[in-house]
């Protein structure tokens, strides 16, 4: 199992100036590691819908990288969407699903299926271009950069552990209508 805290930080040394949309726990996480947050796109208030709002924003800004920090309940919310993305087939899209088996946000109740089924496979069979799944650090960290450099829609699990005293967990959370309009100065104004 991965740190979620340093599968986020691995993320982010890679990112470069890709927009990052990101719901529920990775959002928590993104908000204290993110160095650019100008191009941060948290969703508050709509799990599941993650991929959905990412799939909007790679259509319509097709030169920049978009990278979807996602849980593992939340997307189970709305996996239709997985076969959406797929069929649209951005070429910019890298979808992230921290794969804990738990609500962790909402206070660690089990996910239902945890541990029984296999997001990289469904994301497979949903036509992703590439799917892996990572429960290791070195083999993420080590094969990270040539994933980044492949065309998508992309689709990682990670199977990681949350701690408790993470940065970030205490912090509250925010207004996606600020941060979509934070977005849209961003990509006007390069």
């Amino acid at each position: 199992m991965i740190s979620a805290i340093e599968a986020i930080k691995v993320i982010n040394q890679s990112r470069n100036d890709a927009i990052v949309v990101s719901i529920m726990t990775p959002s928590r996480y993104w908000a204290q590691i993110s160095e650019n947050p100008e191009l941060d796109l948290p969703i508050f208030g709509a799990m599941g819908k993650a991929s959905s709002v990412a799939l909007g924003l790679a259509l319509a800004q097709p030169d920049k990288k978009i990278l979807v920090l996602d849980g593992d309940g939340s997307l189970l919310m709305n996996l239709g969407s997985m076969v959406t993305v797929a069929s649209q087939r951005p070429k910019n899209f890298i979808h992230f699903v921290f794969e804990d088996g738990e609500y962790f946000t909402t206070g660690g109740q089990p996910v239902p299926g945890a541990g029984k089924f296999n997001l990289a496979a469904i994301a497979d069979a949903s036509g992703y271009m590439e799917s892996y799944q990572f429960d290791d650090l070195e083999d993420f960290v080590s094969e990270l950069p040539s994933i980044f450099l492949k065309e998508g829609p992309i689709f990682i699990s990670l199977k990681v552990v949350n701690s408790q005293d993470a940065p970030g967990l205490g912090i509250n959370m925010g207004n996606t209508c600020d941060s979509m309009r934070r977005i849209a100065k961003a990509i006007k104004n390069p």
